[in-house]
């Protein structure tokens, strides 16, 4: 059976870090770079990204990681992270070359997590939170970002949401094993258990979801946090990629932005409900997007996929009430992937372009964002077992919490 532990997967935090990160304190060596990452904000509203973050200290990565536990390197990468961003993104001038200061040990630590060397999504929500009770649950009223850009309510709000999603997704998560198990066995009473624990999670999870707009609004969110958060594969203000100084033999680089496609979630549903996507140029970018996770969580689904029989077994067994959990599940993975298409529409693609770098008919992880959504949202659609209506339809979006 699998362990998700093993993956470093829990049912109370699913995906998010076993550690409690704002506990987990740096070497002063690193001094410099915890200062400078509270410091982005003022950097960005003086326009002096440039000038100051190539004063930074060369630090010595090679040196440092050894004395590094996993923690250490995952705190330490959240707030380099942050600053290589802000020095590409931060002023009116995109900073397509990575002054050697921060190029060589970031491409260093990254390296040694098993990542590319810009932001990715474990950075930005996986490891990027604290609990303002420390004994107290995992939800938005009790949680903050550690690191952020200009530190602003919709930038802080946008982070939480998903951090919720996450910790709420590890009971689903935690039911898997026992699941496929069952599955596999061809016990129709544990298949039906493991199916009602997955629905009762996703239960949780969407409502969670809803609640964006009520402190993110769409015109802040595209002009004050997704600047911040675009990489440098596929957008037209970089069309040759970043030069990293000092690395990857000055050749510039490509990579993919940070995105919530990153999110290990529904790649992970899709693995254990047998929920396939076409082979076409959609489905390429959804295969490269699965290298920028945690090593661990990439593995985790690529077990559940190879070791998943629940949508054959289900099939097969023509039981009603298998076939009705399971449809009820896809619908909440549905519902999930049509309030992601909606709100790519009003936070990004219905408003007013600001310059090249935030496009909004290409995605942070370059590519056409709204294209991709409506295909993998159709495609769950059809993966409905038998005769089955919906229980949702597409949700109604409101402009302001109030609205």
């Amino acid at each position: 059976m699998l362990k998700i532990e093993d993956f470093d997967v829990t049912p109370e935090r699913g995906f998010l870090t076993p550690y409690d990160m704002d506990r987990v304190t740096l070497p002063p060596v690193f001094d410099p770079i915890v200062t400078m990452g509270t410091r982005l904000s003022d950097l960005i509203t003086a326009g002096t990204v440039h000038k100051i973050l190539r004063q930074l200290p060369e630090v010595d990565m090679q040196a440092e990681l050894p004395k590094l536990s996993d923690a250490q390197m995952r705190k330490l990468m959240v707030h380099y992270s942050f600053i290589i961003q802000t020095y590409v993104w931060g002023e009116k001038t995109v900073g397509d070359t990575l002054p050697r200061n921060l190029a060589v040990p970031y491409a260093a630590l990254s390296a040694a997590i098993g990542q590319y060397p810009l932001l990715p999504y474990s950075s930005y929500t996986l490891d990027n939170w604290g609990r303002l009770d420390t004994d107290g649950p995992i939800t938005l009223e009790n949680i903050y970002v550690i690191q952020n850009f200009i530190d602003g309510q919709d930038e802080n709000w946008f982070i939480m949401v998903h951090v919720e999603i996450e910790a709420k997704a590890g009971a689903a998560l935690a039911a898997m094993s026992a699941l496929i198990a069952a599955a596999a066995a061809k016990d129709v009473e544990k298949t039906a258990a493991g199916l009602q624990a997955v629905l009762s999670a996703w239960e949780n999870i969407n409502p969670v979801f809803d609640r964006m707009i009520e402190k993110c609004d769409p015109y802040i969110y595209y002009n004050r946090v997704r600047p911040y958060i675009h990489g440098w594969k596929g957008n037209p203000a970089l069309p040759e990629g970043v030069l990293y100084e000092g690395v990857f033999n000055n050749e510039r680089q490509s990579f993919r932005g940070q995105t919530g496609s990153q999110s290990s979630i529904v790649p992970t549903m899709d693995a254990l409900l047998g929920i396939a996507h076409d082979n076409d140029p959609l489905r390429e970018y959804l295969d490269e997007l699965h290298a920028y996770r945690p090593p661990k969580h990439r593995k985790l689904i690529e077990a559940v996929a190879e070791a998943s029989q629940l949508r054959p077994f289900i099939i097969e067994s023509g039981h009603a009430d298998l076939i009705l959990l399971y449809n009820k599940i896809v619908d909440h993975v549905q519902k999930f992937r049509t309030r992601h298409l909606e709100y790519a529409a009003h936070y990004i693609n219905k408003q007013a372009q600001s310059d090249d770098g935030n496009p909004v008919e290409v995605g942070t992880g370059g590519t056409p964002f709204m294209k991709y959504l409506k295909k993998h949202r159709d495609e769950s659609r059809a993966s409905y077992i038998g005769d089955y209506a919906p229980m949702f339809h597409a949700p109604v979006f409101k402009t302001s919490a109030n609205g």
